[in-house]
């Protein structure tokens, strides 16, 4: 039997919460709306955690990693067995992330998916077969703890900026030039064969790029599908997501296509340098928390913003109202 996406089993956000956040913070010792978007981040929280005082402070973080096929195509300035080196620094302990994840307190997990079997070239035929696809989604899915308050979502993949652009395309139309960028710096000529991958893929899956698990079967890639599950499995259990840069948003945004609200349980972490997340950012109604040029990928953008979070569900939980404080509030 194959596997469906039911957009019934994802949870509502809770009004009930969120006002009640909304009025105390109008209470709390500062001029009204004083602290900005940590106000906003603060009442959203409750209304997705379902309670009067917001958690952030069981933390994880995934890493999802995946090899794929279109780098035949010459659309990186690595090889793939880069992301298994890259893998291999994540568990010893080596990467930025590691550095992150130690520094704001956020379990790192690291989930590598078949790094010995790329994904097919999918300007010859689908990346994926449909039970690979559904694997990987389901991985995704079983990766996310939960007790979990909040997750942070970061990918590994040499050629997956590709692949992002091809779902961002997918999703949002337009031409390939418009969601196609350097990614780990690559030089001109590769950029036009990154830009020619995506537009043949395009133009060869346009009939199978109209539901979530078949555009992640035909144009995806393990790591992204598996982001795919896990953003949809955090909404079940009401666990609000910090999304990363392009291609951790590409995997996410997929979701709209089985629910239009499928990501109203996340926040963009930071602005990627990457020209497609902007837009991508844009075409989603979505405003990153940061924006700091970051490009590096990892989950490192997304793990700074939990720091603002943090500071966020701090002044929200720590604050005295007026009268616990016995400050006047306003001038009779």
């Amino acid at each position: 039997m194959p596997f469906v996406l039911d957009k019934n089993t994802l949870s509502k956000f809770d009004d009930t919460s969120f006002k009640a956040a909304l009025t105390r913070l109008d209470n709390l010792t500062k001029p009204q709306g004083s602290l900005g978007r940590l106000e906003n981040i603060a009442a959203w929280l409750c209304g997705w955690q379902r309670v009067e005082k917001p958690r952030a402070h069981k933390a994880y973080t995934l890493i999802f990693a995946g090899n794929h096929g279109i780098t035949r195509q010459g659309v990186s300035a690595f090889p793939s067995e880069v992301t298994v080196q890259m893998v291999a620094n994540f568990e010893a302990g080596g990467a930025a992330i590691n550095q992150l994840c130690r520094e704001v307190n956020s379990t790192l997990k690291v989930i590598a998916l078949e790094l010995d079997k790329p994904t097919k070239d999918f300007t010859e035929g689908p990346a994926m077969n449909e039970q690979e696809c559904e694997e990987a989604f389901k991985a995704g899915m079983d990766s996310v703890p939960a007790d979990a308050d909040i997750i942070i979502l970061g990918e590994m993949g040499i050629g997956n900026t590709t692949v992002a652009a091809a779902l961002a395309n997918a999703l949002a139309g337009g031409d390939a030039s418009d969601w196609v960028g350097t990614g780990t710096g690559i030089d001109e000529e590769s950029i036009i064969r990154k830009r020619k991958a995506v537009s043949m893929a395009i133009d060869k899956h346009r009939t199978n790029l109209g539901s979530t698990l078949s555009v992640l079967q035909h144009v995806g890639g393990r790591e992204l599908a598996a982001i795919a599950g896990a953003v949809w499995r955090a909404r079940e259990l009401r666990i609000p997501v910090l999304l990363d840069g392009y291609v951790v948003t590409a995997a996410a945004a997929v979701l709209q296509l089985t629910s239009k609200e499928a990501l109203a349980h996340c926040l963009a972490g930071h602005l990627s340098v990457e020209p497609g997340h902007k837009k991508l950012l844009q075409f989603l109604g979505m405003k990153p928390i940061l924006d700091l040029g970051m490009r590096l990928g990892e989950g490192s953008g997304a793990q700074v913003a939990l720091a603002i979070v943090r500071c966020a569900v701090a002044t929200f939980n720590g604050m005295a109202t007026f009268e616990e404080a016995m400050v006047a509030n306003r001038e009779k």
